[in-house]
């Protein structure tokens, strides 16, 4: 097999394309040949020696991915040789095979294609466990996207409209707005030419959004937060515009407002049963044409250093998925 081997984590550039030895699958695990893998933001602080998680050296990036089973670990039942899943692993997947414990493989239904399945799992099981679980969002309620042209974003809006809540979408780009429009946001906001505090004053009445949804903090963090509802929800998902905000605690008393923590990957580890139907669920969604990732581009698996550089460069829509 071939694969990227980060052997310092010291960046994108010290990742090498090199043949490895085909590893057998131990007890409970199962060997996946890839088909398609898509690159997250987790991927990039990964190599930067910058995520929570910091693997053994050396080791293959690339958390995401979808492929055929091609061998069975002792132990494993539940799933068969050449059949396809989706994987969720935290390494493994920038190469042409992979070793993933069997209970993090998402059986395909017949028809979900690679590329889509190598895009799915992360963004879509962040933006249900955020909304529907840490949220509790209901049918008419208003959420405010931050960041909605991404991965999680773009699977934000889907997911909200699903359930019948009002979404404004906020992005960086006309572009980015139209897309948002295209995915079914009610209302979009460009925070690079609006200011977005008197937007949403104006979309809302004054009474603000129930819910914010933020996977970018930094410096829309504060602004957004000062625009909240009475009772509302300040979801925080993630930080990828870099700075981690530091929210003034008397906003959250004045307003009767929740800050709640968004960490989908320790959900699944603590409930996995909870976490099981609402992948159920999920995957239902989609045969019923209710969610679909959002690919950006797709390309080849050799080019990975060229995607990491298009991601860093703000312009992703949606997802960068690596095919074989």
């Amino acid at each position: 097999m071939h694969a990227w081997l980060c052997e310092n984590p010291v960046g994108v550039e010290a990742l090498n394309w090199k043949e490895i030895p085909t590893p057998a699958p131990q007890k409970g695990q199962v060997l996946v040949r890839i088909e398609a893998a898509s690159l997250n933001f987790p991927d990039l602080l990964i190599v930067q020696n910058k995520y929570q998680m910091k693997p053994d050296l050396p080791f293959v990036p690339g958390s995401e991915y979808a492929g055929v089973i091609e061998a069975l670990g002792e132990g494993v039942t539940d799933l068969q040789v050449g059949q396809s899943v989706a994987c969720l692993s935290g390494t493994g997947g920038f190469g042409t095979h992979a070793l993933a414990q069997a209970k993090l493989c998402m059986p395909l239904p017949p028809g979900f294609p690679a590329v889509d399945a190598a895009a799915f799992i992360m963004i879509y099981a962040t933006s249900h466990h955020a909304l529907i679980d840490r949220a509790a969002l209901k049918a008419g309620e208003t959420v405010l996207v931050l960041g909605a042209a991404g991965g999680v974003g773009t699977s934000a809006i889907q997911i909200a409209k699903a359930v019948g809540a009002r979404v404004i979408a906020a992005a960086s780009t006309d572009e980015k707005c139209a897309l948002c429009k295209s995915l079914g946001a009610d209302e979009t906001i460009n925070y690079t030419t609006q200011n977005m505090r008197e937007v949403l004053k104006g979309l809302t009445e004054g009474k603000g959004p129930d819910v914010i949804y933020d996977p970018v903090g930094g410096d829309f963090a504060e602004p957004a937060f000062r625009s909240i509802a009475w009772r509302g929800r300040y979801l925080v998902v993630g930080f990828a515009s870099g700075p981690i905000p530091a929210l003034p605690f008397n906003l959250a008393l004045l307003k009767g407002a929740s800050i709640v923590g968004v960490f989908w990957g320790d959900f699944a580890r603590r409930e996995p049963q909870a976490n099981a139907a609402m992948m159920t669920e999920l995957a239902k969604w989609y045969a019923q044409g209710k969610i679909k990732p959002v690919i950006d581009r797709t390309m080849p698996m050799s080019e990975l250093k060229a995607a990491y550089a298009h991601m860093g460069s703000r312009g992703v829509m949606g997802k960068l998925v690596m095919v074989n």
